[in-house]
């Protein structure tokens, strides 16, 4: 069996990649592929699986519905003439595949559907937590009511309920991410009883203005309080970029740490579940980390910024589809009062006991337990058989 993933964003790849490492260990006979849609297809490529269309960076990283503007950068960007090229790949090569996954939204959904295939679809991207009740676009209800759509998968369990309920073959089988979040057991140093973890994000250069408008945030909680920060960076935020930056606003880099005055954050590349695991309070301005933070149970505070992805919008979104976990304060980034503002509530969240417990709960509610990868590979694998053997 040839089993093609689909996906559009670094989230998808981050949840495909995770089905791949499950379905691989129980199903070794597979063979798999991959047409990432947005990116390079990173999570694809450290796993050796094909990829089998051409890759291309976009300045949105996939998040297109942030404007019009950043849309049109993306199509400045050659969008329209990679997607026509992939769009012919598929349809080149889909005769080979016996069973199509597509993680995300609409797009991967529609590649899907396009191939004639039979498909599954992890919608990655909607949630019912959004409104209280998921509104699908025509396209994507035509396209998971599809004869050849097979099922489709939600990411919690409220959205299974709400779509079942409306008719959509769909089931809630756990949530892939929490299944890398495994700890080393090594632990952070630490000069308090404190740590409060920076998830500036994942997309550069967004990540490295996003880390820039946390650190006078860091400075601020440091004056009332001794805590230890530690940063949770990707690769692609180098030691040039932390050096730059350092400079810029008026701090100090020393090979794995930014200082000025009395604050210090630690910076790491390697240490990421390690982090979450031990902060105690979380300044997010990321996507799928900060979904792994409330995960784990912990609260995340939010700052808005400029973008493309991590808006005062999308911050917004993500208060009602994480719920009491994260709080965000501002709607601006150049609001007057914005750091001392969250300053006093980063130091309110870390004083109220009662509020974290509710966090934990939430996050059980919201993003569940690991084990999510190893469900949907049972799924996918199961789906598989039931197709070969009818042949």
């Amino acid at each position: 069996m040839k089993i093609l993933f689909i996906s559009n964003g670094h989230g998808e790849d981050l949840n495909a990649g995770l089905i791949i490492d499950a379905l691989q260990r129980r199903s070794p006979e597979f063979e798999l592929f991959a047409l990432p849609l947005v990116g390079e297809g990173k999570a694809y490529q450290n796993r050796g699986i094909s990829i089998i269309a051409p890759t291309q960076p976009l300045p949105s990283g996939g998040i297109i519905y942030t404007g019009f503007l950043t849309w049109w950068r993306d199509i400045v960007g050659g969008l329209v003439g990679l997607t026509i090229k992939q769009i012919k790949a598929l349809l080149k090569q889909k005769h080979q595949f016996d069973l199509i996954v597509a993680i995300g939204d609409i797009v991967p959904l529609a590649f899907a559907r396009l191939s004639g295939k039979p498909y599954l679809s992890f919608l990655v991207a909607n949630s019912s937590y959004y409104e209280g009740r998921l509104s699908l676009p025509f396209t994507v209800t035509w396209c998971l009511k599809s004869r050849h759509c097979l099922g489709a998968i939600a990411k919690d369990n409220f959205t299974a309920q709400d779509l079942s309920q409306r008719g959509i073959n769909i089931r809630w089988l756990g949530y892939p991410i929490m299944d890398a979040l495994q700890p080393t057991g090594q632990q952070l140093r630490r000069d308090s009883k404190t740590l409060i973890a920076l998830l500036p994000g994942s997309r550069v250069p967004e990540a490295v203005h996003n880390l820039a408008q946390l650190l006078p945030l860091c400075g601020a909680i440091a004056q009332e309080k001794a805590v230890d920060f530690w940063a949770a960076l990707v690769p692609a935020v180098t030691v040039e970029h932390l050096q730059n930056l350092a400079r810029e606003h008026g701090w100090q880099y020393h090979g794995d740490r930014l200082e000025k005055d009395n604050c210090t954050i630690h910076c790491s590349w390697d240490q990421f579940a390690d982090i979450l695991h031990q902060a105690d309070l979380v300044l997010g301005m990321a996507g799928t980390a900060v979904e792994q933070a409330v995960g784990l149970g912990k609260p995340v505070l939010q700052i808005p910024g400029h973008g493309p992805q991590f808006t005062y919008g999308f911050a917004e979104a993500q208060m009602r589809l994480l719920g009491c976990s994260v709080t965000t304060v501002g709607k601006n980034p150049q609001e007057a009062n914005l750091i001392s503002q969250a300053s006093q509530k980063a130091l309110a969240i870390l004083a109220d006991q009662h509020y974290q417990q509710r966090c934990r709960h939430n996050g059980q509610e919201r993003i569940g337990s690991p084990g999510g990868s190893l469900a949907i590979a049972n799924h996918i694998a199961a789906t598989a058989k039931t197709l070969a053997d009818k042949g």
